[in-house]
């Protein structure tokens, strides 16, 4: 097939998938961390910056214990009928933090978002690869992560907006309100996927025969190319691999950054003078960076295909000297800027990081891989609010925290750049 055939076979996947996977997963990120945008809800409820950051990292805690199962889940039942499953689930239990009266009640309420949500973010990692070949990846990763900082730039003022407009409406409080409210399009969208979402390109209507054709053929080629390049492992053998535990720490330092930021950075502006409300819109402005970040990294990581970890090397170490920067600095409008250049290389590295398994799992091997990679690294939820936290409790401060996360981050730069780590990863082949 000519190039102008290919261009436009994945230019009908991609705005058919894209649009809906990214609007679903900027829900659920929403509904992740919009408690940190909820600052009357600590006081309401009697918790100290510790117990918050404990509670906002429990998420984690379950969504490490169920991702496996609920990625391969995914393998047997299908895309459409188990992210859909995922969806509604978690959109009512967001909702439920509405009713939260205490400590136990928030731990418990957290635990369970964690399990409902497991499996999602994988699982739409696992679908990526039934659709595009190996050489789109990487951009398609971006276009569907830039919800994360989408969502994050979207919910200060969104929260805002809700909190203001709707409290004591029905004698709920202001942060009640914020959970069923953003819930609700979570549970709308589990339904749209239901029904819009193909599970594979022979059960997409809306393509050609040819084009159906020429796209799973191409898949097929590059996962036998990818087994006749490694031998094909067993799921196992796949989760014990070196390969796999490398880019789970790697991940981990990612997401620790990521989430330790998040959850904090209303807070953290706020402690630098800003009122509560002010905080809430500035904290948009580092995530539109993020946004920036992702979407370019991708870009830059498809062109140079076999510099993947070298580009992710670079992205780590941008959120390392941000993070540092913002902690020497401290001034309050400086630090902000530093920490956009943070996110902007924490979010960047997603998008060189995430084609990487697929280089060297397939099938099953894939879907656990893939699993425990995200739920390795997803354990970064947990730590990163709770040591920002607990560091924010000791020291009246929260420069130590930045301090910590840069550290991670400068440590799985050194991980990216370790020969092993690359080399076994990217073979010449795969593309």
């Amino acid at each position: 097939m000519d190039d102008q055939f290919e261009a436009r076979t994945i230019r009908k996947v991609m705005w058919r998938l894209i649009p809906l996977l990214l609007a679903a997963y900027l829900v659920a990120y929403i509904n992740r961390v919009n408690i940190g945008f909820a600052p009357t809800m600590k006081s309401d409820l009697g918790l100290s910056a510790s117990i918050f950051g404990l509670g906002a990292g429990l998420f984690f805690i379950s969504y490490f214990i169920f991702e496996i199962p609920s990625n391969l889940a995914l393998e047997k039942f299908g895309a459409r009928r188990w992210i859909a499953r995922i969806m509604l689930t978690w959109g009512l239990l967001s909702m439920g933090m509405a009713l939260v009266k205490g400590v136990t009640s928030f731990m418990i309420l957290r635990f369970a978002l964690g399990a409902a949500e497991a499996g999602f973010f994988p699982g739409i990692i696992l679908y990526l690869t039934y659709w595009f070949p190996a050489r789109y990846r990487a951009r398609m990763i971006g276009w569907f992560m830039v919800a994360i900082p989408l969502s994050l730039a979207l919910t200060g003022p969104v929260s805002n907006l809700v909190m203001q407009a709707l409290a004591g409406v029905f004698g709920l409080k202001d942060w009640q309100w914020l959970f069923i409210a953003e819930a609700i399009p979570t549970v709308l969208l589990s339904l749209v996927v239901l029904i819009l979402l193909p599970d594979k390109p022979k059960d997409a209507k809306w393509l050609t025969p040819e084009e159906h054709d020429w796209l799973q053929g191409t898949i097929d080629s590059e996962q036998r190319q990818i087994e006749s390049n490694h031998s094909a492992m067993k799921l196992l053998t796949a989760l014990t691999d070196g390969r796999t535990l490398a880019l789970a720490f790697i991940y981990f330092a990612n997401t620790t950054c990521s989430y330790g930021v998040g959850f904090f950075l209303p807070q953290i502006i706020k402690g630098l003078g800003s009122s509560n409300s002010a905080a809430n819109y500035l904290s948009s402005l580092p995530f539109t960076a993020g946004a920036v970040g992702i979407i370019l990294f991708g870009e830059i990581s498809d062109r140079f295909k076999t510099k993947r970890r070298q580009i992710l090397a670079v992205a780590l170490a941008i959120t390392a000297v941000g993070l540092a920067g913002a902690g020497a600095l401290g001034a309050a409008y400086t630090s902000i800027l530093l920490i956009g250049v943070a996110v902007l290389g924490t979010y960047g590295g997603k998008a060189p990081f995430w084609p990487l398994p697929s280089m060297f799992l397939t099938g099953s091997a894939a879907a656990g891989g893939i699993a425990l990679i995200n739920a390795i690294g997803n354990l970064g939820g947990f730590v990163g609010p709770y040591a920002v936290g607990w560091v924010k409790d000791a020291t009246g401060s929260y420069t130590g925290g930045l301090y910590m996360m840069a550290g991670l981050a400068l440590c799985g730069a050194v991980v990216t750049l370790l020969p092993r780590t690359p080399s076994h990863i990217e073979p010449a082949k795969a593309y």
